[in-house]
């Protein structure tokens, strides 16, 4: 949705490299995720990243599992407000500098399937800029989910510059779509007081429901 009362406080996020660590534990309702992130505070150094051990960290947060999420580079061009709906704990993992940033709902089942809706409780605000491009899944209904980050943890040659042609090589579900397009005006994501919905392709991309 847009609303231009909505302040933008941090902008040219478009290609920044980040990289997050995903630790589940049960909760209520299955499995959620507790998201440890790089964003704001480095660019995710690649040694530091590939020296991560999943199994080791998962040990040292008491988690059932960890998922390591990246790297991967925002398709967004700005940030809003971050709402702390999450105590932001500053920690590091074999000496990469995290944050904890928001909570996954996992459901039952805390595997990470393609085309499956999860719900983040992420407290943010993301801006897309007038005449960039932005690249969509479309569900059966019409909804679209904007592409809000590519990752290259799946396919390390992914570029920005394939994202076009990108629908060529997703294995989409029956009724599912891959578009891209120009936006005509800002589109801004505010999930600062609700809960966002997210979806990834098989390739870890990750995309969010504009309202």
């Amino acid at each position: 949705m847009t609303d231009d009362t909505t302040p933008r406080l941090v902008s040219d996020m478009r290609g920044v490299r980040y990289g997050e660590v995903l630790a589940v534990r049960p909760a209520a309702a299955g499995f959620d995720a507790e998201v440890y992130g790089t964003q704001m505070l480095n660019d995710c150094p690649a040694e530091l990243w590939d020296a991560l051990d999943a199994e080791a960290i998962a040990r040292e947060l008491g988690a059932v599992a960890v998922k390591l999420n990246g790297p991967r580079y925002w398709m967004l061009d700005g940030l809003g407000q971050k709402v702390a709906v999450v105590d932001p704990v500053l920690t590091e993992f074999g000496g990469l500098a995290m944050r904890r940033i928001a909570v996954v709902q996992l459901g039952a089942d805390p595997r990470s399937e393609p085309y499956t809706l999860r719900h983040v409780d992420r407290g943010a605000v993301f801006f897309f800029d007038a005449g960039k491009p932005v690249h969509e899944l479309v569900d059966p209904d019409g909804a679209a989910y904007v592409m809000q980050a590519y990752c290259v943890g799946v396919d390390p040659t992914l570029t920005e510059a394939d994202l076009a042609g990108l629908g060529d090589r997703l294995g989409l579900p029956d009724g599912w779509s891959y578009r891209s397009r120009v936006l005509d005006e800002e589109l801004v994501v505010d999930t600062s007081h609700t809960v966002a919905t997210v979806v990834q392709d098989e390739l870890e991309n990750t995309y969010t429901l504009p309202s």
